[in-house]
Order: C-alpha cells, then sequence, then structure tokens
C-alpha cells in the first residue's frame, strides 16, 4: 500500500484540499474514490485512471458526465505519493501550465523533506 500526501505550502496553506472542495460532491466523491485506488495500487495503476506525463509527473483522470477533472502527483522513495495540483480539463492537451505548477512543487517538496526522510532512514538502517 502506499501512502498519498496533499501537498501543502510553506506557510500552511493547501492547494490540493481547496481544490478537492471546489468540485461538486458527486466529482469530489469520484476523485477521492480515485486517491483511494492510487493509494492501493500505487505504480501498478495504469490508463484509463493514470497516466505519465513525462519527468516523473504524472495524472489521475476523473470523468463524470462531459466534466474532466484531473490532479497531478508524483511518486517518492518509501511508497509516497505526493499529490500537487488539480484543475478542471477544458482542452485536448494538459495544460503546459500545470505540468510546470507539479515540477515546481515537487521541487520545493522534495527541498522541505527529502532532509527529514534522509534522518528516517539512517534511523531505521541503525535498528
Amino acid at each position: 500500500m502506499f501512502e498519498v500526501e496533499l501537498y501543502e505550502t510553506e506557510d500552511g496553506r493547501e492547494p490540493v484540499v481547496d481544490f478537492l472542495n471546489s468540485l461538486d460532491h458527486k466529482m469530489n466523491a469520484k476523485m477521492i474514490g480515485l486517491l483511494e485506488l492510487l493509494e492501493e495500487k500505487g505504480t501498478e495503476l495504469r490508463e484509463p485512471y493514470s497516466a505519465a506525463l513525462g519527468d516523473g509527473i504524472f495524472e489521475l483522470r476523473c470523468k463524470l458526465g462531459s466534466n474532466i477533472t484531473r490532479v497531478l502527483y508524483f511518486f517518492f522513495f518509501g511508497k509516497r505519493i505526493v499529490v500537487t495540483n488539480g484543475f478542471v480539463k477544458k482542452t485536448q492537451k494538459t495544460p503546459l501550465s500545470e505540468i510546470r505548477t507539479a515540477k515546481d512543487r515537487r521541487k520545493d517538496w522534495i527541498r522541505r523533506h527529502e532532509p527529514a526522510i534522509a534522518d528516517e532512514r539512517i534511523k531505521k538502517s541503525r535498528r
């Protein structure tokens, strides 16, 4: 089982939570269900639910009627999945601005979390 974490900014804002809360009830429920499926399947989850966008960024695909939403995420050591951002899809291709946001947030998340994760690994290896 994987651990899904929703990205939080350095000042405590939670843009993914805000995005999920902005969705109507049915779309929110479906996206939460897909996040649970992602947590269960991890790297084994494939299309039509998930797709690689390149450079380690993936999208989780949610469709309800004619409405399409996506959340972007990346994998990190230790079976960790970090969801970086979400958007309502209105064009054929995933907007480059959303992919850039995912990459920027990944870089920020790693900068803030990698030292703590490295410390955790060292402690485990000494046991």
